[in-house]
C-alpha cells in the first residue's frame, strides 16, 4: 500500500498538473470504485464544469478542493495509481475511472486489486461526514502536534509490539510497513519490543527517526513496489537508500550484520539484530 511519502509525491504531482483544471466529464469502468454517491450520474454531475483549486493529503487520503465548494477524495489502498496522460493514450487493463480535462488531458485511476475508492463530497459538506475514515486518523507526522511528548503519551498504555503501534493510523497518520521498519532501525529499537517500555530518550529518538525516514522517502519520490509510480509513471527511488526494508539476507549498511525478517501480526518486519538488539 502506498504510504505517506508515496501519497505526498502523488499529491505534489497533482497540484503541479491539475490545479485550475476543469472537469469535462469522464468514464467509470468499475462502479464499486466510486464510494460516494451511489449514483454514477450524480457523481459526474457534481464534478462537471468545476475546477480543482488545490490538492491536499491527509494520512494516505488525497483530497481535492473544488471551485464549487465540494471535494473529490481518493484513497489508493493496496494497488491504486493515478496517471496524468493524454486521452488518446491506450487505456490500461486495470483502469477504473477516467477524468477528462481540457486539451485532451486525462487523470486516470488504475487499480489492480480494486480496493481503491473515490468520493465526491457535495458543496458545504464536511468531507469527514462522507469519507468517514478521516475521522479515525491521528496526527500528521510533520505537524506541530507530533512531538516526543505526544508519542510518549500514545505509547505508554500500549502493550503491543512497537512495530504494531506505529502502524496504527489513530496514533500517526500515514505510516505503513516500509517506513515503520526504517524508523525503528534508525531509532535502534527492536520491532517486537512492547511499545509501553520505551523510555523518554528512546521515544525522542524514534520521533526524530520517523521524521527523517519520511522526509527522505519524499525526497526520493517514494518507494516503488508492485504498481506504485508517480503521476507521470516514474518509479520512486527510496529502495536504493532503504536501511532494512526489503533487504532480508543482505548486509546492514551500518554494521554488516545480515538483515533478518519476522512476521508480526501477519506483516513482514525487517531489522538488524545487531543495531536493534532484543
Amino acid at each position: 500500500m502506498p504510504e505517506l511519502p508515496e501519497v505526498e509525491t502523488v499529491c505534489r504531482g497533482l497540484n503541479q498538473s491539475t490545479s485550475g483544471q476543469v472537469f469535462q466529464g469522464g468514464e467509470v469502468l468499475l462502479e464499486r470504485s466510486i464510494a460516494h454517491p451511489a449514483s454514477i450520474t450524480e457523481f459526474w454531475s457534481g464534478l462537471q464544469d468545476t475546477a480543482i483549486k488545490q490538492w491536499q493529503r491527509r494520512g494516505k487520503y488525497l483530497l481535492a478542493e473544488l471551485s464549487s465548494g465540494g471535494w473529490l477524495g481518493l484513497h489508493l489502498r493496496m494497488s491504486g495509481q493515478l496517471l496524468w496522460v493524454k486521452q488518446s493514450d491506450p487505456v490500461a487493463k486495470h483502469t477504473r475511472v477516467r477524468f477528462f480535462f481540457p486539451e485532451e488531458q486525462e487523470l486516470r485511476f488504475i487499480d489492480l486489486r480494486t480496493f481503491g475508492r473515490v468520493w465526491w463530497v457535495p458543496p458545504q459538506t464536511d468531507p469527514k461526514t462522507i469519507i468517514t475514515g478521516l475521522n479515525q486518523l491521528g496526527v500528521e507526522p510533520f505537524s506541530a502536534e507530533f512531538t516526543p511528548a505526544y508519542l510518549q503519551e500514545k505509547l505508554k498504555t500500549r502493550r503491543c509490539a512497537i512495530k504494531t503501534a506505529l502502524l496504527d493510523q489513530k496514533i500517526i497518520a500515514g505510516i505503513g510497513n516500509i517506513y515503520a521498519d526504517e524508523a525503528l532501525f534508525l531509532g535502534k529499537i527492536f520491532p517486537l519490543r512492547p511499545a509501553n517500555t520505551l523510555q523518554g530518550s528512546e521515544v525522542e529518538q524514534l520521533q526524530q527517526a520517523i521524521l527523517s525516514v519520511l522526509k527522505t522517502g519524499i525526497e526520493e519520490g517514494g518507494t516503488t513496489f508492485n504498481s506504485f509510480k508517480n503521476l507521470l509513471g516514474v518509479n520512486g527511488n527510496y529502495m536504493g537508500r532503504a536501511w532494512v526494508y526489503g533487504r532480508e539476507g543482505e548486509s546492514c549498511r551500518q554494521c554488516g550484520t545480515t538483515i533478518e525478517r519476522y512476521k508480526i501480526n501477519g506483516r513482514s518486519s525487517h531489522f538488524c539484530p545487531c543495531c536493534q538488539p532484543e
